[in-house]
């Protein structure tokens, strides 16, 4: 059906070409002058036929195109489109007066294409600007700015900065942000972009047992959030298509809400610092809040495994701090006192790095 009305407004077009540009045409060739060729319906069947034959052509392309910007508009956010249409009529009403102007132009050809063409040009501009700077454009017709000089003499109100913060996939996956969430620690509105939820469900509905058992409790979380923080978690359609990347994409959206990136991506967690993009580790957090050890601290630990080194032994704290134990190979599946030699500390975790007691040891084993 959209193939059929597209090459019908090819017809028309092309009938309305003809009539308009054929005519120039047939006064650049020396044709013997003959009643059809100085005819209208002459010129709009000729125009029709050639604009039919190149609707044969680019039917099927202009068709996918359509389609493809239907799909792109039903996703664009509301305000855009809002804000966009504002500026293709300002753009189309420039192009009108421009357009009026060029008429008293004596050069036919100049006056009838220039207003076609500055019509598209400014039209397409005008939709961009308003659909790129709707954020700005709103702040300039906020009702704290046009009054501003208007209460001068009587103290400000206090404007509310709501906080977002955009969770990604992995803090999500995670769990604990459910369990911060629930202590009160972490105020503001938790936002969820599309892209991220789309790749949970990607994730959810994979054909790997262990992704989709990780999708699914991705997806139970932000069920739980939902009923935890009624009116505080949004899902927002924003979306960056220029875009590959999702971290990209989290970024882009942080920046243009001023909001803050909440993950435990060791790697999302560098490039947003980078970008100078505000983010919130739960790594960070988890090393934070947990018991603080210095060297020459005794513990008293059990020896799980062997380490990547020579004659290492790796023992682990209840909370999953990795100890790295010198020279305690020959104690696994014991439990024995260490002193602890250096903690390291980053994103990515914690560990300790500790050595065996040797007089203790000796005693205990005596």
């Amino acid at each position: 059906m959209l193939k059929r009305i597209i090459q019908i407004l090819f017809l028309l077009i092309g009938a309305t070409v003809g009539i308009i540009f054929l005519p120039y045409v047939f006064e650049l060739i020396p044709i013997p002058d003959s009643p059809w060729i100085n005819n209208a319906i002459v010129f709009a069947l000729i125009g029709a036929l050639v604009f039919f034959l190149l609707s044969l052509l680019f039917a099927d392309s202009i068709v996918k195109f359509v389609r493809w910007m239907e799909e792109k508009l039903l996703h664009a956010p509301t305000p855009d489109l809002l804000f966009g249409t504002v500026g293709l009529i300002i753009g189309l009403v420039v192009a009108f007066l421009i357009g009026f102007a060029l008429n008293t132009i004596d050069i036919p050809i100049v006056a009838t294409a220039a207003p076609i063409i500055l019509s598209v040009v400014l039209g397409y501009l005008g939709f961009q600007v308003g659909f790129k700077k709707r954020e700005e454009m709103v702040g300039m017709l906020t009702p704290q700015r046009i009054m501003t000089n208007h209460k001068k003499a009587e103290p400000e109100e206090p404007v509310k900065n709501m906080s977002y913060k955009l969770l990604d996939t992995s803090v999500i996956i995670d769990g604990r942000i459910a369990d911060i969430s629930a202590t009160g620690f972490m105020e503001g509105t938790f936002v969820v972009p599309h892209f991220v939820l789309s790749e949970l469900q990607h994730i959810a509905d994979s054909s790997d047992t262990l992704k989709r058992t990780r999708g699914r409790r991705g997806l139970d979380i932000l069920k739980r959030l939902q009923a935890e923080r009624e009116g505080a978690i949004v899902i927002t359609e924003e979306n960056y298509d220029e875009v590959a990347e999702v971290d990209m994409k989290l970024m882009r959206a942080a920046k243009k809400m001023g909001g803050q990136v909440v993950t435990n991506d060791f790697n999302l967690n560098k490039v947003c610092e980078l970008h100078n993009v505000p983010v919130l580790n739960i790594n960070d957090l988890a090393n934070a809040v947990k018991p603080v050890v210095i060297p020459g601290e005794d513990m008293h630990v059990v020896v799980i495994k062997d380490g990547k080194e020579q004659n290492q032994g790796v023992a682990y704290l209840d909370d999953g701090t990795m100890i790295v134990i010198e020279d305690g190979k020959g104690y696994i599946g014991q439990a024995i006192n260490v002193t602890v030699t250096s903690v390291l500390q980053t994103s990515a975790g914690r560990m300790i790095f500790a050595k065996p007691r040797e007089g203790r040891q000796a005693s205990m084993n005596g």
